[in-house]
């Protein structure tokens, strides 16, 4: 039996699944996406998980896809059919999802941390959007990529492949924060910590609206808006939080 390739932790809320297969730079094998797959829907299904962290061992996050894993072509083609799934499974999760990058991400690799809803990584990481030096187009990774990026930046990454840093990638939107590797760990327990203080309920509530398409009709957005709102502000969890905040006291989601 094969050797678990991505790892799952659940400690006080927050579900960790780790990319454990350095080796081959954490790329994306069948294997790996497999078990991914499986991890993002066991933390995303428990009601304890609060927050889900994407983390990895080895001096890389992820490579992208695993090129060299047997089939060759067949076997890219058949990982490229199962990749937008992965992508899709962080973006919709009702869980915030932070992605902790002490090392390099590439092509496929960088489309997860796009998906991620927070992204953290060490100053030393760096990026690359690859595929046209392959002569392949980056169309799966687009689809998270371009909602986070802004314009020019994109046109110039993803048609040169260049190399970018850290600093730029916060600059250009796809990280939220770059900090000293001895930080790294302190900085995904600032933000873990932050997300785990809002209601569940209004986390998956927000993260729905974020993801919605505005009606060009701002009399129709309000209207829409107006009614998640009162929703949220009847609900259970609201009437919760703000008598919890009349009182001066935690609300029950808090731990």
């Amino acid at each position: 039996m094969a050797d678990e390739l991505v790892h799952y932790a659940v400690e006080a809320g927050i579900a960790r699944i780790t990319l454990d297969s350095p080796e081959n730079r954490n790329a994306l094998s069948a294997q790996l996406r497999r078990e991914l797959r499986a991890h993002l829907s066991t933390a995303t299904e428990d009601d304890a998980v609060r927050v889900i962290v994407l983390d990895h061992t080895g001096p890389v996050f992820c490579a992208g896809m695993d090129l060299k894993e047997a089939g060759g072509a067949s076997a890219a083609a058949q990982g490229v059919q199962e990749f937008p799934a992965i992508l899709q499974q962080i973006w919709t999760s009702p869980k915030p999802v932070v992605a902790k990058l002490a090392g390099p991400a590439r092509a496929g690799g960088v489309g997860i941390v796009a998906a991620a809803d927070i992204a953290v990584a060490a100053t030393t990481a760096t990026f690359a959007l690859t595929e046209v030096r392959i002569g392949v187009v980056p169309a799966i990774i687009s689809v998270t990529l371009l909602p986070r990026l802004l314009p020019r930046a994109a046109h110039e990454l993803f048609l040169t492949g260049e190399q970018f840093d850290a600093a730029r990638a916060v600059q250009i939107g796809l990280l939220n924060s770059a900090v000293p590797s001895t930080d790294l760990d302190d900085e995904v327990a600032r933000y873990t910590s932050m997300l785990a203080l809002g209601g569940p309920k209004a986390l998956a509530g927000t993260k729905a609206m974020l993801r919605r398409e505005r009606p060009a009709d701002m009399t129709a957005d309000f209207a829409e808006m107006l009614a998640l709102s009162a929703g949220f502000f009847a609900s259970e969890e609201g009437q919760e939080g703000i008598t919890a905040f009349a009182q001066k006291r935690k609300p029950t989601w808090v731990p």
